[in-house]
């Protein structure tokens, strides 16, 4: 048996060469087609959230290839209710995630690698436990809920502080829900995925689905696993 450093190392390079290959599937992606899935998955999305009305919701500002456009804050913020907060995450110097209320596109400002970050007050890295659906980056995510990022890490503390009974969503390309993934004890996995093809789709190995969970539709195209 390797020792566990060597397990370990193995899982890590097995997560580059993972990531590697996502994103270059992804940068292969036409101006069309990444288009056209951003539409989908806002679709899929608005449903979601006019369905659940969160209270607090989380979300991101899709940069490069990410699936669902660069627009995703506003057009989430125009689905919620009108006393609804919607937070995006501002990366700390210590690779954790504070938060901040998106209160619109010309309030966000570039933070490096293409990010963009609200200029709000800082809410704290505890805001996100108030969220009722959160929406999360991913490269891929498998059938257990397992999600690969871009090896920072910070995404896993965020869900670290998240109830397993709240909704945790992917959005993902066709083709990124995969069987597996390498995978370490600090990785956190998620409740759902939504895709272009199959709409928000529940993921049954993911936390809370041994608690019965039910599955939460969106559009009228949502699946259980």
């Amino acid at each position: 048996m390797p020792e566990f450093s060597d397990e370990a190392e193995v899982t890590r390079v097995a997560k580059r060469e993972t990531r590697a290959e996502l994103l270059a599937r992804r940068r292969a992606l036409t101006g069309p087609a990444r288009a056209e899935a951003a539409g989908r998955v806002q679709a899929e999305l608005v449903a979601l959230v006019r369905r659940l009305r969160p209270r607090r919701m989380t979300a991101y500002v899709p940069v490069g290839s990410e699936p669902g456009g660069a627009d995703l804050p506003e057009v989430l913020r125009a689905a919620l209710p009108a006393d609804a907060e919607l937070l995006l995450p501002v990366l700390r110097a210590d690779l954790d995630l504070d938060w901040a209320a998106y209160t619109g596109a010309d309030a966000l400002i570039a933070a490096g690698r293409g990010i963009r970050e609200p200029v709000g007050p800082r809410l704290g890295v505890d805001a996100v436990t108030g969220a009722g659906l959160v929406v999360v980056p991913a490269l891929a995510v498998d059938r257990h809920g397992r999600r690969l990022g871009r090896g920072g890490g910070s995404y896993d503390r965020a869900l670290a502080r998240v109830s397993t009974a709240t909704l945790t969503v992917v959005p993902l390309h066709d083709g990124e829900l995969v069987e597996t993934l390498p995978a370490e004890p600090h990785d956190r996995p998620v409740r759902a995925i939504v895709t272009p093809a199959d709409g928000v789709r529940t993921l049954d190995d993911g936390p809370g689905a041994a608690h019965g969970v039910a599955p939460h539709t969106s559009a009228g195209r949502t699946r259980g696993e």
